[in-house]
């Protein structure tokens, strides 16, 4: 590699900047998503994960562009692949949602017609996004299932959703989301009404999307064994905020933030005999209960008089980063 081409710097597909989300309310605006920062690259898995509530699904929403009034993106920005497009009008945006950016949701019923067959569903949306005619679009739909692992696709094409196994539906819906050739998929818990060993096919089918296609992925869910399993890096969620990120391997094996510890100390071992699995006690704040200090602090083991007092910044811990005031260097340093 010449000097020239290693002082070329690839920009990441995806870019989140400290964005804000926030609810209007008679009484005044409500924060969801407070300053949260984050990237994706070509070809990667990056997992989101926390509980409900922590801000996962709002984040995706807001990428994609489909935040529900009274929510709006009140401050930061979005950017694709060099390009802003949390302001665009909506007729812009609506040519990138789809071509450029699909999204996997939960439930494959919300995002399948009972009406019509899955081949006229993948036909219309191929033909809405790319300048293909009918047969093309067919034989196109075709190979999509085929490689998305649903059998006797030719035959299957004309069934409807709810000829369709669970996990079959799920697939079907990872083919509607790459059927246009997105450079983004975000996945809304994917996989979270699935059985074991269909989880372990979707995630399979993920991963080696992302690796054959050089498809960046953005996985949402509350279960680390997913993350564990399919993710490269990890974001860790909680009331709104990101308190880690890094190498999933890192985070899984060994946590830093006290709320990570806590999620990775509810997972069970093989050969563990305890009578009652580990918890984090107390919930997570409302969103008209939250203040300027460390969200986290009513619940954690390790609070201070600076934790009530106001937020932790994200620091670089290693290859991560941890919001917590355990990492910090006027504070003291982690137990």
């Amino acid at each position: 590699m010449s000097a020239e081409d290693s002082a070329v710097s690839v920009d990441p597909l995806l870019e989140v900047r400290n964005i804000r989300i926030e609810f209007a309310t008679r009484h005044g605006p409500l924060l969801a998503i407070d300053d949260v920062s984050l990237s994706i690259e070509a070809g990667e898995i990056v997992g989101v994960v926390g509980e409900s509530g922590a801000g996962k699904s709002l984040t995706g929403s807001a990428i994609i562009g489909l935040l529900d009034p009274p929510g709006y993106l009140a401050a930061g920005e979005i950017v694709l692949d060099g390009k802003r497009i949390d302001n665009l009008p909506s007729k812009d945006m609506r040519r990138i949602r789809g071509r450029h950016i699909s999204m996997i949701f939960q439930d494959p019923l919300t995002s399948l017609d009972p009406l019509y067959s899955v081949g006229d569903q993948l036909i219309e949306t191929i033909r809405t996004h790319l300048p293909l005619s009918k047969q093309q679009a067919r034989a196109k739909a075709i190979a999509l299932l085929d490689s998305v692992g649903v059998p006797a696709a030719k035959e299957r094409i004309d069934h409807y959703p709810h000829q369709f196994s669970g996990g079959m539906r799920q697939r079907v819906v990872i083919a509607l989301a790459l059927c246009t050739e997105p450079r983004l998929i975000i996945a809304d818990e994917p996989t979270t009404a699935l059985d074991v060993s269909v989880q372990a096919q979707i995630i399979t089918l993920l991963k080696n999307l992302c690796h054959e296609r050089g498809t960046a992925v953005m996985l949402v869910t509350h279960d680390m064994g997913v993350i564990a399993e399919a993710a490269d890096r990890v974001v860790v969620m909680y009331a709104g905020r990101i308190v880690e990120v890094g190498p999933v391997a890192e985070v899984v094996h060994d946590a830093q933030h006290p709320y990570t510890k806590g999620l990775m100390g509810a997972i069970p071992e093989i050969g563990d005999d305890v009578e009652r699995l580990a918890q984090i006690d107390g919930s997570m704040p409302r969103l008209s209960e939250r203040t300027k200090a460390c969200a986290f602090n009513p619940r954690c083991p390790h609070a201070m008089d600076v934790c009530r007092q106001s937020q932790p910044p994200l620091v670089n811990v290693g290859e991560r980063k941890v919001a917590c005031f355990l990492f910090s260097d006027e504070i003291g340093e982690a137990p």
